[in-house]
């Protein structure tokens, strides 16, 4: 299987996760608690996140502190536990988190009156979270036996096997399609479909069902949209509009809504509506739950920017998103960051300040073994090379480029690269090399069902070629339209007279 998988979070220390959720029931800042305690925020933050676990005696002082009595305390620190042991034993079937809930149901009783009701309400959702965890833990196992058969196989098993299909499977096909997306279209359309697959086989709410299938929907139209199928792409979302919902409390999946938005925007970026693209990024950064996911969205709004030429926002965007990303359990998503803050600097005309990152993405492009990452990755260090004035340089990493796209029948990403190889040429003088590349460029757009118009655009820059009238503007100008049409059939290239 193509991509990397994630790694596992280490957990906190229970006794640092019940000082945690100790302080948040009172609604106390580290601060104000670190003041109160006469030590500095940093002890208190470390505490919290298991760099330094405290006693069980700096728990009941901080408890105190807090307003919380001795068997809150307790009780709190019982229900972290009962989380831990949820966590640890396999997934199971019967009614989600049943005897967990039971359980907080149990330890809240005992405090009485006394257990505030956002106390059980935090409580529930430790136990929640075990769940979650429980499940997901699960699918990998299930997942790890299912790929080693073919598409045919797996759904047989999963017909025949009732436990088998889960939300948290379904979940992880779609990570699974996402991350193969990023080299193979084909397995990531697979992939989606599959969790689509899953989605139809679960038993419980038609309702609760229907949401996993528009969740999957939306995977299924990310995977057309990277296979350059658009009207694909709209279709699968359109019916993901009509099935997916967000979550009711009641509902037993742990999955992330904003993905389903987050998806849709790269689609409209991809159909040049980028006002809507980032509309629907905003609303996503609205309701995400933090961490990676807001370096996600992050990453998709700088995209977006950059496509409307707001290369400073972009920028801007992605320092923002830089500290929810962790190199190491997101590789794929900082590969995009770091490989577009270069882009965007690039646009900028700063390519001595984007040459230094070159070294730190190539290492992480040699790490995730990613063929068209590392064939962009080229492109850049071109780009750089060219805006430095490393003439020969540029021209050796653009041919190499060129020649991976046109094998990979990659016909608009062959034309943008030969057009920043015509820049080169162009300023150089050199109108044998300009011909050459412009009577190569046609019959590979011919071949590919490129748009009326691209092909127009395509026809004018090989006569300006024949007749040597090929400029550095020129070449610019058309490497922009082509980027613009990708997607939009009745863009014109206005040609100057």
């Amino acid at each position: 299987m193509k991509g990397m998988r994630k790694k596992a979070k280490k957990p906190r220390p229970p006794r640092s996760e019940t000082l945690a959720v100790l302080r948040t029931m009172a609604d106390v800042p580290q601060t104000e608690l670190a003041d109160a305690a006469g030590v500095k925020r940093r002890t208190v933050n470390d505490c919290e996140r298991g760099d330094e676990e405290p006693s069980l005696a700096t728990v009941y002082r901080y408890g105190e502190l807090l307003g919380h009595p001795a068997y809150i305390v307790d009780r709190t620190l019982a229900l972290v536990d009962l989380r831990r042991g949820a966590a640890e034993a396999p997934a199971g079937g019967g009614e989600p988190g049943g005897p967990v809930r039971a359980r907080v149901e149990e330890l809240t009783a005992q405090a009485g009156s006394a257990v505030p009701g956002f106390l059980r309400f935090k409580l529930t959702g430790l136990a929640a979270r075990a769940l979650a965890e429980a499940a997901r833990r699960q699918a990998r196992a299930d997942w790890a036996h299912l790929q080693r058969h073919n598409p045919a196989r797996q759904r047989f098993l999963l017909q025949q096997l009732p436990a088998l299909p889960t939300w948290a499977l379904c979940e992880l096909c779609c990570e699974e399609s996402e991350r193969a997306a990023a080299d193979d279209a084909k397995q990531a359309l697979a992939l989606a479909e599959l969790a689509l697959f899953v989605a139809g086989l679960l038993a419980g709410e038609e309702s609760w069902r229907s949401r996993l299938q528009g969740y999957a929907g939306a995977f299924v139209g990310n995977a057309r949209r990277v296979g350059s199928d658009l009207k694909g792409a709209e279709r699968a979302f359109l019916h993901c509009a009509k099935l997916w919902r967000p979550a009711n409390p009641g509902d037993p999946d742990d999955l992330d809504d904003s993905r389903v938005l987050d998806l849709e925007a790269s689609l409209r970026r991809a159909q040049r509506q980028l006002p809507r693209a980032l509309a629907l990024l905003d609303r996503a950064l609205a309701i995400c739950r933090g961490g990676a996911a807001v370096g996600r969205i992050l990453v998709n709004k700088a995209k977006t920017l950059e496509e409307l030429g707001e290369y400073e926002a972009a920028l801007l965007a992605l320092g923002k998103a830089e500290p929810f990303i962790d190199k190491k359990q997101e590789p794929l998503l900082y590969f995009a960051l770091r490989s577009n803050v270069i882009v965007n600097l690039c646009h900028l005309g700063r390519c001595t300040e984007a040459e230094p990152l070159l070294g730190e993405v190539r290492d992480l492009s040699g790490k995730m073994a990613n063929r068209l990452g590392a064939v962009r990755l080229r492109w850049l260090e071109g780009r750089i090379a060219a805006g430095l004035g490393r003439v020969q340089e540029a021209i050796q990493a653009f041919l190499q480029v060129r020649g991976e796209f046109a094998s990979h029948r990659m016909a608009y990403d062959a034309a943008l690269v030969s057009l920043e190889l015509a820049e080169v040429y162009a300023a150089e003088h050199r109108t044998g090399d300009v011909k050459t590349l412009a009577r190569q460029m046609a019959p590979i757009f011919q071949a590919q069902d490129v748009h009326r118009e691209a092909l127009a655009a395509i026809a004018l820059f090989r006569r300006a070629a024949e007749e040597e009238r090929v400029t550095v503007e020129l070449a610019r100008r058309l490497f922009d339209y082509l980027r613009r049409a990708r997607h939009d059939a009745e863009l014109r290239f206005e040609a100057v007279a």
